[in-house]
């Protein structure tokens, strides 16, 4: 089953104050400023690590999942992958109900996922970092089956930390502009937009995947191996510690 870890101060977020994340289990078992923030359509949503165009390997269909929590302790279940449009579904059966949306991008799959049948608020970025350290990638939030994109151009700072100018394209076709700080974060990373949307990020070798939401939402980056088994790993909940998860198709 999955269960509760205790909030941790480790870094603070303007928007994740107050709540505590659903985690994991412990048991062995046209233009606007604003990118959109939450879902305008009732449908369900959702190997080089520097992805490049390569053909995405398909990843719908049902694994047995295993993993380990942040704060210790094993878990086991099923995911079940479903395509939506330009998004997927992942809903995950590990002693409780979790429910999420994940974005591929080559043989990496950024998910934001929330407790029970469904991910509502939970959304998901997922960037490739170029040479000259802007980013590029797309997005989705849950129950939204189209992606959206965004570029950003780094201004300041140096590796992943600085301040960046971002523009990007809503699923409706409409773009927008904003402001992008990212902060160290422990092991993590902080992304705060100028729209008023925060996040917090996996960076693996020149990918970086960003869950927003809120402590509601936890969120997860998988590389695709060669066997079509997810190697991931994931967190949320103010803490700056990880977990693991391997999800092995049936």
């Amino acid at each position: 089953m999955k269960s509760l870890w205790p909030h941790r101060s480790v870094f603070a977020f303007a928007v994740l104050i107050g709540l505590v994340l659903g985690c994991k289990s412990t048991t062995t078992s046209s233009t606007t400023n604003n990118k959109e923030e939450g879902p305008k359509s009732t449908n369900s949503s959702n190997s080089r690590t520097n992805t490049g165009s390569a053909t995405a390997p398909d990843i719908a269909g049902t694994y047995n999942v295993t993993g380990s929590n942040p704060e210790g302790g094993q878990y086991k279940g099923t995911l079940e992958v479903i395509a939506r449009g330009d998004v997927y579904q992942f809903h995950w059966n590990a002693g409780m109900q979790y429910d999420g949306i994940g974005i591929q991008n080559g043989n990496i799959i950024a998910v934001a996922f929330a407790n029970g049948a469904d991910g509502k608020g939970c959304g998901v970025v997922d960037y490739d970092i170029r040479s000259d350290g802007s980013l590029n990638g797309k997005w989705g939030y849950w129950g939204v089956n189209e992606a959206g994109t965004e570029s950003a151009r780094r201004t300041s700072g140096s590796g992943l930390v600085g301040e960046y100018d971002a523009n990007g394209k809503n699923p409706d076709g409409k773009t927008y502009q904003a402001h992008l700080t990212v902060e160290s974060a422990g092991n993590l990373f902080h992304f705060s937009w100028s729209n008023n949307t925060d996040g917090v990020a996996i960076k693996r070798g020149n990918n970086v995947a960003v869950g927003i939401g809120g402590q509601r939402c936890g969120f997860v980056v998988y590389q695709v191996q060669s066997d079509g088994s997810l190697d991931g790993t994931w967190g949320g909940g103010g803490s700056d510690k990880t977990g693991t998860e391997k999800a092995t198709k049936q």
